[in-house]
């Protein structure tokens, strides 16, 4: 019939038969078309120009408010500028300047001895909180707010709640130690103690992101590596030595970067409770910064002090990351 021998011919190897088409299972692909092949890079396109798109407004806040300043702070430090006025050209006059002043080694040195006190007092302490928190069964959460409370108050708040707490006739802290028969400190108002003091305010205004950090770190160790140390008769002690600091190294060595450059730009403490004294003894170099452009209206000395601050904390954090990479290749 002639239905029958259509459907042979189709079957068959015929000349004029047309091809088969392929199957979801087999046979041969058509090859793609101009228009088929210019459709994943459309897509491509699409898909970089939206994730752009999400990041132009994260870039324009940066531009507008990091880089600009930075660069334009690069510009007046050598420069003779005052607002409402010309800026004038004087090389590295700003430098020369800032550096014969009698408070920069002042500054220098009270911000780098803070940045070490900070570091053997407030580097410690979020590490010991985060594995007394870690190990607690109860009231876990209750605890987490508590310590993460200070962060929440304003730091100008915090301050001056510290400024009278230190405060040498009515403060609390003198009271707390008449009360137990100890004699009593001048706290923020004497020379020798005023940095210490200022550093204990840092520590527990600053320390309670670094905690959840930390805790987020330690519950993220499986819980096999402590159970094969406890197994191996290790204490307590060697479990944090060869189990959790090196678990968490990663997290240590970059917190550790993050404090140091924190403390080193450290204004808030100095301005509020001490005003930089007394006999400058708590002048930090960000205090030194903000007296040059607003006490002084020296605005060129003030980015030449700041460029100075900038270059020294780009160089130790290259050092730094380049020290802790390598140490990280080779274990």
């Amino acid at each position: 019939m002639k239905t029958a021998s259509l459907h042979e011919s189709a079957h068959s190897g015929h000349p004029g038969a047309a091809p088969p088409a392929a199957g979801r299972h087999g046979g041969t692909a058509p090859n793609p078309g101009p228009a088929d092949r210019r459709r994943p890079l459309r897509r491509r396109i699409a898909d970089q120009s939206r994730a752009y798109a999400f990041l132009l407004g994260g870039l324009l806040c940066f531009a507008l408010f990091s880089w600009y300043p930075a660069v334009r702070a690069v510009v007046i430090a050598f420069q003779k500028y005052t607002p409402g006025s010309d800026p004038e050209w004087v090389g590295t006059a700003n430098f020369t300047r800032v550096f014969q002043d009698p408070e920069f080694g002042a500054a220098w040195r009270n911000t780098l001895t803070f940045t070490l006190l900070a570091l053997l007092i407030g580097f410690a302490v979020p590490f010991v909180m985060a594995l007394v928190l870690n190990e607690l069964r109860h009231a876990r959460a209750f605890f987490r707010v508590v310590v993460y409370l200070p962060v929440m108050i304003p730091p100008v708040v915090s301050a001056l709640l510290w400024k009278w707490f230190y405060d040498p006739g009515a403060g609390l802290a003198n009271e707390a130690l008449r009360f137990v028969h100890l004699p009593t400190s001048n706290w923020s108002n004497g020379a020798d103690t005023a940095l210490v003091s200022l550093v204990i305010v840092a520590t527990w205004a600053n320390m309670g992101g670094t905690v959840l950090i930390y805790l987020a770190a330690l519950q993220g160790i499986p819980g096999e590596l402590y159970e094969a140390a406890e197994l191996d008769g290790a204490n307590i002690w060697q479990r944090v030595r060869h189990v959790t600091v090196p678990q968490t190294r990663f997290i240590i060595l970059m917190l550790m970067l993050l404090q140091i450059i924190a403390t080193m730009q450290v204004f808030t403490e100095p301005f509020v409770i001490t005003g930089g004294g007394p006999e400058n003894s708590t002048v930090t170099v960000l205090y030194l910064i903000y007296k040059y452009a607003f006490l002084y209206n020296d605005f060129g000395g003030a980015c030449a002090l700041s460029v100075m601050l900038l270059l020294l904390l780009s160089a130790f954090s290259a050092v730094y990351l380049r020290f802790t990479r390598t140490k990280e290749d080779a274990a």
